[in-house]
């Protein structure tokens, strides 16, 4: 008998409309027609060029938005974290409020998530910046305290846009590590990265979304080579890519 996915997309399009003051003003459509099944234990890699529809599709997953089209089934109960820069965070709330508030808007118990806090700040590395605002903090530092927040707080699925590509390269490796270690058994983890080392590193499945549709599947080193060749094509003066 076949589990069932932790996470699926059924013929999901999303579109917006920009204002007719706006530069680019008209009916963006930003995914087309996309269907996915993310199993329980899986770690997916998406890749795809900036405006690819990535970020999107990582805020559809979450629940904070709502697709124009298709449906979107969440395992029954599971909790879910999008760990985006900038993404969740009240600016005037110290690094220890922010951290105690993420952890239970993922479903956590006010008594555990104040029990990661002391792990959380050891883990970011923030020192006694963990007790400042967090309009104090540098994009780094902002990195640093999602990705330990939504790491150390055991959510169900976990979902990361860019935010191991930030900080210094210390601090990206041990981020790299401890993902390494958190992987495996029941946790679910969708990732996007431009840096294919960490996605042949961490994932064991990829997608490749392009304009908004699904182009290819399989695994990383296949996607990535498959998603490689446009670029190959326009570096030699082939295809001109939009």
């Amino acid at each position: 008998m076949n589990a069932a996915p932790m996470l699926e997309l059924v013929g999901v399009s999303h579109h917006y409309l920009a204002r007719k003051d706006s530069f680019d003003h008209g009916l963006h459509h930003v995914l087309d027609n996309v269907s996915l099944r993310i199993m329980p234990g899986d770690t997916l890699g998406i890749v795809g060029r900036n405006g690819a529809g990535k970020t999107t599709m990582l805020r559809l997953m979450a629940g904070i938005i709502e697709p124009r089209q298709g449906l979107i089934h969440r395992r029954a109960g599971a909790s879910c974290a999008l760990l985006s820069l900038g993404l969740g965070f009240q600016d005037s709330l110290s690094g220890r409020d922010n951290a105690l508030l993420s952890a239970m808007l993922q479903g956590v118990s006010k008594r555990d998530a104040q029990a990661s806090l002391d792990e959380i700040r050891e883990f970011t590395e923030l020192g006694d910046s963990f007790e400042e605002p967090v309009k104090t903090y540098s994009s780094g530092m902002r990195a640093r305290l999602g990705f330990a927040s939504g790491l150390l707080t055991r959510v169900d699925i976990l979902l990361i846009d860019e935010v191991l590509s930030v900080g210094d390269a210390q601090f990206r490796d041990k981020a790299l590590t401890a993902m390494q270690q958190r992987l495996g058994g029941e946790q679910t983890v969708v990732f996007v990265s431009h840096a294919e080392g960490q996605l042949k590193a961490l994932c064991d499945r990829a997608v490749w979304i392009e304009q908004g549709q699904l182009r290819a599947e399989g695994s990383p080193a296949e996607v990535i080579a498959r998603y490689r060749q446009p670029v190959v094509a326009a570096a030699r003066g082939g295809d001109k890519m939009d």
